[in-house]
């Protein structure tokens, strides 16, 4: 096999024990055509080196990558589902196929997304549809040229069956996509533990979570473990909620179960960009209530924290957990600023002047209608970026009176370090973005034609806007 230099496999996971997951084995899928193969993601843990077929062997017909996973595991978690408890949870099409280590040491995961049924099916097939696995990809690779703590899309390999869905066109063609996370262990692991009452489980999963995934943290003899993960936890979903939403992304099915301990985001399906800045906007058809919009999404994570909170009572002073939940709405807020500032280009200054400054951007947003992605593409890098803002065919919303605090605020920043007014994606007088109408476009033709290059066309402007970002 052609493993690089930097191949490091790992076993880390198993160390928890059986009580965490189930051997399971993948489905066998009568074709195998590689639509997708991340390039930049497999050299970070050494696997831009394999042949295709040697792709596929790993990735369509899960062959064990040597040295790490002897076998798939299932992972075993419940969950909170729009609020409702679901104790028959559990990887019911996907597995965890094998973990990895990156050049500076860290822990990653490949997971997959329809590779069979698994204990935890609940009737369902176990297969992912082709156009889900294109809209995973589009919603990772987008998130991450915007600097979002995402999940990587890693691999997406046609297998050739028909598939019945009752929310799109039948038969479908079907897919198995394979993603690189740095973990996926969730809140809802932690949920069912405490629902099945083995207790003793918890404290040696908050040991292995602090150990694996926050080696930064150092616990003294003084501290208490559960309340460090649980503080260290709401900072990094604190930090990724900011990043959706500094984004415009609505995740669209924010239940426990998706969310990650690491705090990183992953497990895209029904999501959502914003055409406009609208607190009330959701992604999924099936969210009558709005639960999840784009505005809810704060309170849905820190619900969800509030869940995590509750396993831990009997590891860690309730007072403690209680003060932290306390902190997440400034905690979220701050973060929300510094969010804010990057997606403009533009350094901090201060705690006041960065929370006015995004509070005055999204106010003006809101009430003008103007494209959710327009603003912060037009005066990227503030002050510098005015004379191309104003030329722009937008020009027309920044000429509102209402802008002119805006105008003043932008106006008075510096771009943040290493921008370049003259990279080739500032040029355009149009933003990358990824609505819906840009997703269903590329789908037909996909669907119609079997044309992929409309594509890697996307992802490629995708490409040019992170280099243009600094998020690449």
């Amino acid at each position: 096999m052609s493993f690089s230099s930097s191949y490091r496999p790992a076993l880390d996971h198993t160390t928890l024990g059986g009580a965490f997951y189930d051997v399971v084995e993948p489905a066998e899928f009568p074709g195998h055509i590689l639509r997708y193969r991340n390039q930049k993601a497999a050299g970070t843990v050494g696997l831009d080196t394999l042949t295709d077929d040697e792709w596929i062997a790993h990735f369509g017909r899960f062959q064990p990558l040597p040295g790490s996973l002897p076998h798939p595991l299932a992972l075993r978690y419940h969950g909170h589902q729009f609020r409702q408890y679901n104790p028959d949870l559990g990887d019911g099409r996907g597995f965890l196929f094998a973990q990895l280590r990156d050049c500076n040491g860290r822990l990653l995961d490949l997971g997959t997304k329809g590779s069979g049924r698994t204990p935890w099916s609940r009737g369902g097939d176990g297969r992912l549809t082709l156009k889900g696995g294109v809209r995973e990809i589009l919603a990772a690779s987008m998130l991450e040229g915007l600097g979002v703590d995402t999940s990587r899309a890693f691999s997406l390999i046609e297998t050739g069956e028909e598939l019945e869905r009752h929310d799109e066109p039948s038969p479908t063609r079907s897919a198995v996509l394979v993603r690189l996370s740095h973990s996926h262990i969730r809140i809802g692991t932690f949920q069912r533990l405490a629902a099945t009452g083995d207790m003793a489980s918890i404290p040696r999963l908050v040991t292995y979570v602090l150990e694996t995934y926050y080696p930064e943290i150092t616990v003294s003899e003084q501290d208490n473990p559960a309340l460090l993960l649980f503080g260290a936890v709401c900072a990094k979903v604190a930090r990724v909620g900011a990043q959706w939403m500094a984004a415009g992304f609505v995740h669209g099915v924010l239940n426990t179960d998706n969310i990650a301990i690491t705090g990183e985001s992953f497990d895209y399906g029904p999501w959502r960009f914003l055409p406009r800045f609208d607190p009330s906007f959701t992604a999924a058809y099936f969210d009558h209530n709005g639960l999840y919009s784009y505005g809810n999404q704060p309170q849905a994570l820190m619900w969800s924290l509030a869940r995590l909170a509750e396993c831990l009572l009997e590891n860690a002073p309730h007072a403690g957990l209680s003060e932290i939940l306390s902190s997440f709405p400034e905690l979220y807020e701050t973060e929300l600023d510094a969010a804010w500032c990057r997606r403009l280009g533009v350094c901090r200054v201060s705690a006041e002047d960065d929370r006015a400054l995004r509070q005055a951007v999204t106010l003006f947003m809101e009430e003008s209608g103007i494209p959710f992605h327009a603003l912060p593409f037009d005066w990227y890098g503030g002050a510098v970026s005015m004379r191309r803002a104003m030329a722009s065919p937008r020009s027309a919303f920044y000429a509102e009176p209402g802008f002119q605090s805006v105008c003043a605020l932008l106006g008075s920043r510096d771009a943040l370090p290493g921008f370049r007014p003259d990279h080739a994606y500032f040029s355009s007088e149009i933003p990358c973005d990824m609505l819906i109408g840009t997703v269903e476009t590329l789908w037909s033709a996909l669907s119609a034609n079997d044309d992929w290059t409309a594509l890697d066309a996307v992802l490629g402007g995708i490409g040019i806007m992170s280099d243009a970002l600094g998020t690449g």
